[in-house]
């Protein structure tokens, strides 16, 4: 169990961060930066979550909820290097994570009649938290590619914020009345 004790530790004053491990990194490490963006994804979640009990969704609030504790499980993982072994076992994303991720997509894609434009971030409150989410998810897969360009990664971590961002995409329209008012791209429509 984690026990906070003290908030500040001033170990962090020269520009460096201690990874789950134990060792020390800039705070500008690619492999800070990804756990950083999951956290910040993890922010507008919260934010998310706050619309969609505003809007009586108990069962997007519900989904919403499991998915931040899952990205905290994933920033663990990805504070933790492979190399060298960390001397606990790691906390690590594992693929019935993943799979409950698409099973929820397909549920909730089953419900959505095909697009037949790109969708505009907007809509409702929800929908509109829920893109935020869904394009921060996607900073935070790139970092995390990049981080897996120069060190090992979890594949199950990769695939999970890849299958995040589809299911916060289609999320966003299941809260657009099940995409009926979603804001549909029109291409060349100010020129």
């Amino acid at each position: 169990m984690v026990a906070l004790n003290r908030i500040y530790t001033r170990t962090g004053d020269d520009g460096t961060t201690g990874l789950a491990s134990g060792p020390r990194r800039s705070k500008a490490d690619i492999r800070v930066e990804a756990y950083g963006t999951v956290d910040e994804a993890n922010a507008f979640l919260g934010r998310a979550r706050l619309a969609a009990e505003a809007a009586g969704d108990r069962a997007s609030d519900a989904m919403l909820a499991r998915i931040q504790n899952d990205l905290f499980d994933l920033g663990a993982d990805l504070a933790t290097p492979h190399d060298p072994p960390p001397r606990h076992e790691a906390l690590r994303i594992v693929p019935a994570q993943v799979d409950r991720l698409e099973a929820e997509i397909d549920a909730l894609n089953a419900r959505l009649a095909p697009l037949r434009s790109f969708v505009l971030p907007g809509g409702t409150a929800l929908a509109t938290e829920l893109h935020v989410c869904r394009t921060v998810v996607r900073r935070a897969e790139r970092l995390a590619v990049a981080l897996a360009d120069a060190e090992e990664v979890n594949p199950a971590a990769m695939r999970y914020l890849n299958r995040l961002s589809d299911l916060l995409f289609v999320a966003a329209r299941i809260a657009n009345a099940d995409g009926a008012d979603d804001v549909l791209w029109i291409p060349g429509q100010n020129r």
